[in-house]
């Protein structure tokens, strides 16, 4: 078929071969497209599947675009539409540069079976380029003798673009002297020429600055500009002449830098410095102009740069040369052919591999697509591939460039899993280059193998309250399947522990068997537990086996002593009776504690740290026992008090304190006698107290007396200097200062209990509980001893 700008145009014949190569694949030749340049990514070029009448989806074939040579991959295919489309930018100037015609070679490729359909594109050129000179300024002397009609060749235009879209025409300003003529050279290329059409006088006008544009045929039209400066001289009417119009040269691909090239010559019949050439590159693109110099005296021209034949086979130079470097000039091509060397080793790409392969695939199954190029040319570029011996694979030649690689027999996993298979390609250049390649390809297992624990079980030690979340021990199972069969996801099996569910203390990582606390564990609960993990493989079906992971509890040092005896009962506490003949190393009374912990964690040791006579007695550091240290003395005091702390042995220890009370006494009378001194002894602290408070009371009435004068001073009103009424500055207030019932300046209501002492030893007597009274009401009662309360005095009890 032939594809012009998206149009279909069917022709006689639909492929240029159909050719069946030992029945593995088939060669199709395709048409042409042919697409202007510049198209954007993704555009569509034509649609395949429908020119070639394939009615099959794309994707089950594997249909890709390849190259040849190793090129750019310029197209793509859409795999659901079947659309060629545009890969990348296409620059026909870039890729083809002034070639008339601009081809790009791609290839379609199908597998299983292999098919291959040659892609032709043809880049058809765009007005992407504007005509520009070499510089932007030209420099040019005439002699003011020159005669009219005398001609003045310009550098010429470049426009990358071809045909129509390149440089069609030149146009001079406007001036008094000079017209333009425009010239096309044997290769059709357009220059221009100036022609003197009026005389020059130097002494009336020395310089001339014209304006010359050239521009091309495209659509839009685009142009470039130059400025012509022209010096008026005298006389240089000679201009250099070249030994040959052209000039040829061959060079070896992978010259050095610095070989010569060619040398080219020309002559100038003027004498002097008129007669003096410089030759230089007349317009050369940057490319060319790195990869040779030019000697502008000798006109030798060298290596500069790296020359690859199989970039660029041959080169075209345009040489200029020029008497004194502005006079006149003309001009020389040179063309440069490339000789290609064997300078490039065969290239193996692998284009399709099936990897893993199951070992119970059948013989002769086609496990991998190899392509091999070489971008030598002719000779250099043949090549023939092949295998090491003793693998159960073979080479079978498929279509141009393509290998497939088969089976040749049965595989088997268990005696090898995976193989290395090299490929080999030498060219027939000389002296030969070789490349290899490896591939690597595993062979694929069924799932015939059950997860194997690496332990037959685990045991985890770990101390009671572990944070949750904290790992207890990791189990691991190998599996010796492949990929998923070989994937072990752990679980844990239902079991019980403490009867609770075990997935309440523990659970596995299905991936990494780390097993770890959801909870904190409690030694003083259950110091050990066992459960089971299972270990199961993803293949189908699954394969799975168990294992026991027994957990044992150590204690921790969390419990602090209890103590059993003595024990207080309410606010009450127990008293120890000591007889006054108690000798030394008499037991006397014991202190009973325990632990809840165990091990050292529990061992409790006891200590005297608070005595009332700390060498009255002592205890037993482990046994708790309280002795005498040496005999009772009427010396001592009838009461004696003993804080007893209870430490246990773990890393931080922890106590408890407890008080011992003992009654050093024979009989109850003594005990009577004890209180009535006791109760003298009080009677006189509270008489102190009395008097304390009674000072207090007269402060504070005295100060309030104070307040209420200042203010009656203030107000020069008379009124009562207690009307009920009065309102005392909160800043006047004490902090608990507290409001009684029916008073307007107290806030809230407050009782009020108050004792008696006990110094009269008849009885422990109470008053009722009295509200308190106003300020001006304060006074003393009989002989009662009864004192009313002051307002900030809360809650006072005088008692012994």
């Amino acid at each position: 078929m032939w594809l012009l700008y998206g149009n279909y145009y069917p022709l006689s014949s639909y492929f240029e071969q159909i050719r069946p190569i030992r029945n593995l694949c088939w060669v199709f030749i395709l048409g042409y497209y042919s697409i202007p340049e510049e198209m954007e990514r993704g555009s569509v070029i034509g649609n395949i599947a429908k020119d070639l009448g394939l009615n099959f989806r794309l994707s089950d074939r594997k249909a890709r675009i390849d190259t040849e040579d190793d090129n750019d991959q310029y197209c793509n295919i859409d795999l659901n539409t079947g659309d060629l489309l545009v890969a990348e930018r296409i620059d026909r100037e870039s890729l083809c540069a002034k070639k008339p015609s601009c081809v790009v070679q791609q290839e379609l490729v199908l597998e299983n079976p292999l098919e291959l359909h040659r892609i032709t594109i043809r880049v058809n050129d765009i007005n992407d380029n504007k005509p520009h000179f070499k510089e932007d300024l030209q420099k040019i002397e005439i002699r003011e003798s020159a005669d009219k009609g005398a001609r003045f060749p310009l550098d010429e235009a470049h426009d990358a673009d071809i045909a129509d879209n390149s440089v069609q025409g030149y146009t001079l300003e406007k001036n008094d002297h000079f017209i333009l003529d425009v010239k096309t050279k044997g290769n059709g290329r357009k220059y221009g020429e100036l022609v003197l059409n009026k005389e020059l006088d130097r002494e009336d006008k020395h310089e001339i600055t014209l304006s010359l544009t050239a521009v091309d045929g495209g659509s839009p039209q685009r142009s470039g500009t130059v400025v012509i400066h022209i010096i008026v001289l005298d006389a240089n009417d000679n201009a250099p002449v070249f030994s040959q119009a052209v000039y040829q040269a061959i060079l070896p691909e992978n010259s050095p830098v610095e070989s010569l090239v060619i040398t080219v010559s020309a002559s100038d019949a003027d004498e002097g410095i008129n007669g003096e050439i410089v030759y230089g590159f007349d317009h050369i693109s940057d490319e060319k102009s790195n990869m040779f110099s030019l000697n502008t005296t000798t006109g030798e021209i060298r290596v500069a740069g790296s020359i690859d034949f199989e970039k660029e086979s041959s080169y075209e130079l345009q040489i200029s040369a020029k008497d004194d470097g502005l006079g006149l000039s003309s001009y020389t091509k040179v063309i440069i052919n490339v000789i290609d060397v064997n300078d490039n080793a065969p290239v193996i790409e692998l284009k399709s591999l099936s990897d893993p392969i199951l070992e119970n695939v059948p013989q002769g199954t086609e496990v991998a697509i190899i392509n091999v190029q070489d971008r030598d040319s002719e000779k250099n570029r043949q090549v023939r591939c092949s295998i090491q011996l003793n693998l159960p694979f073979k080479l079978v030649p498929s279509i141009k460039n393509y290998y497939s690689l088969v089976t040749t027999s049965g595989l088997d996993r268990e005696l090898v899993s995976d193989y290395n298979v090299t490929i080999i390609a030498t060219d027939e250049g000389s002296p030969p280059l070789t490349s290899s390649k490896i591939i690597q390809l595993t062979v694929a297992d069924v799932n015939d193998n059950p997860p194997l624990f690496d332990e037959a079980s685990y045991s985890a030690y770990v101390a009671e309250n572990i944070q949750p979340g904290s790992t207890l021990c990791s189990v691991s199972a190998r599996d010796p399947d492949w990929r998923q069969n070989g994937t072990v996801v752990y679980s844990l099996l239902p079991s019980e522990v403490n009867s609770s569910p075990v997935s309440l203390y523990v659970s596995v990582n299905g991936d990494t068997g780390v097993i770890q606390a959801l909870k904190s564990l409690d030694y003083e609960l259950f110091r050990s537990f066992k459960f089971r993990v299972m270990a199961r493989d993803n293949g189908s079906p699954p394969l799975s086996s168990n294992v026991t992971v027994s957990v044992y509890i150590t204690d921790v040092n969390d419990n602090t002593p209890q103590i059993l005896y003595p024990t207080s009962e309410g606010n009450a506490f127990k008293t120890e009776l000591v007889p006054k003949a108690t000798h030394g190393g008499s037991l006397v009374s014991k202190v009973i504690a325990v632990d809840g912990d165990a091990g050292q964690n529990a061992w409790l040791s006891y200590r005297i740290i608070q005595s009332t006579d700390p060498g009255l007695f002592t205890i037993g550091l482990h046994s708790g026992e309280i002795r005498t240290q040496r005999d009772i003395s009427e010396s001592d005091s009838m009461k004696q008090n003993l804080v007893v702390s209870v430490n246990d042995n773990g890393p931080t220890p922890l106590s408890a304190t407890c008080v011992v009370y003992f009654l050093i006494s024979d009989d109850l009378a003594e005990v009577a006698e004890f209180n009535h001194h006791t109760e003298e002894s009080d009677s006189t602290v509270t008489f102190y107290l009395i008097i304390a408070l009674v000072c207090v009371s007269t402060f504070f009435l005295t100060f309030l007396v104070l307040i209420l004068s200042v203010r009656f001073c203030r107000s020069r009103k008379p009124r009562l200097l207690f009307d009920g009424a009065v309102a005392i500055p909160s800043a006047y207030l004490p902090p608990h200062y507290a409001e009684v019932d029916g008073m307007a300046t107290l806030r809230s209501a407050y009782n009020y209990d108050g004792y008696l002492t006990t110094g009269s030893r008849t009885s422990d007597f109470k008053f009722a509980t009295i509200p308190p009274l106003c300020v001006q009401d304060f006074f003393l009662q009989e002989d009662i001893h009864l004192f009313k309360c002051v307002y900030f005095m809360q809650n006072i009890s005088l008692t012994s």
